[in-house]
């Protein structure tokens, strides 16, 4: 069974599944089925067993995307990717780590189904578009023209400048040290001017439903979260999507929250309170390409 391209391949299908969707839980649904698929499958049909299965869990992630469209537009407030512990290895691969980012995904919730799986597919796992035509269901061509087009969507959207690690991580640690002590002016230093806030609470947990923008109202919205209950306030330092982000305790509920860092300063500011979307903080996912 340890044999098996399924079980070999395991960790890069979630990968796909989970770049594509923004979610775990249905990423872990899409290789339930993409397995049950590949079991009834003639393996001696299969030259490339891994293109093979590239292929089932594409497809099978397409559909599940296409069928959760209606339900994401229905979201109560905005809707954010589910974030996954990763351990600093993660961060290895730079081109990986962006892709897993929770800036990045969220980017590519403006993407239609069929834009979003070809952009992942060839800009961050590098498939030719012959495969990816396979996948998708579109000739070559139209492939091409789609990832031309997905790839000007996303950079004309996602943050143009990379921090290295060691500032990030720098920034995260004097972001949650100003966040547990509740230091308004710290945290108003921290932001950019055009900072701006998304929460995701999926109407289960408290959460801002509409995006704040601007330093000092996003600061003192922040300030406020360590008064929240008089059980208690953590604000731990983890990695999560393949980055330095924090891990907040309040009264008991978990949140997670996600920064991007531009020239030392905060320019995005990513709560998931959601707790449908925090099941995957206690152990690290296995994230490859």
């Amino acid at each position: 069974m340890t044999d098996d391209p399924f079980v070999t391949h395991r960790s890069l299908l979630f990968t796909v599944a989970y770049e594509i969707l923004g979610s775990a839980a249905d990423a872990e649904d899409v290789l339930q089925e993409s397995w049950l698929r590949w079991a009834g499958v003639d393996r001696s049909q299969v030259r490339d067993p891994r293109a093979y299965l590239v292929r089932i869990v594409t497809r099978q992630a397409l559909n599940r995307l296409r069928t959760l469209s209606r339900s994401r537009e229905e979201y109560v407030g905005e809707w954010l990717p589910e974030p996954l512990l990763t351990s600093p290895d993660v961060a290895e691969d730079v081109e990986l780590a962006e892709s897993v980012s929770i800036a990045r995904l969220t980017v590519l919730e403006t993407l239609g189904p069929t834009e979003r799986a070809v952009f992942v597919l060839r800009e961050v796992f590098e498939l030719p578009y012959g495969e990816i035509a396979e996948a998708v269901g579109k000739s070559a061509a139209a492939v091409r023209q789609t990832a031309r087009r997905a790839r000007e969507h996303v950079a004309a959207r996602q943050p143009r400048v990379r921090v290295s690690r060691s500032e990030q991580k720098a920034v995260v640690e004097r972001f949650l040290i100003a966040l547990r002590t509740g230091q308004l002016q710290e945290l108003m230093e921290l932001m950019a001017p055009d900072v701006v806030l998304i929460a995701d609470g999926g109407g289960i947990a408290a959460a801002v439903r509409v995006p704040v923008h601007g330093a000092q109202p996003v600061a003192k919205l922040l300030a406020r979260a360590n008064r929240m209950d008089v059980a208690g306030f953590e604000a731990t330092a983890v990695w999560l999507n393949g980055a330095p982000a924090g891990r907040i305790e309040i009264g008991g509920e978990s949140a997670a929250v996600s920064l991007v860092v531009e020239n030392g300063q905060v320019t995005r500011v990513y709560v998931m309170r959601n707790p449908r979307k925090l099941t995957r903080l206690d152990e690290p996912a296995e994230l490859v390409r």
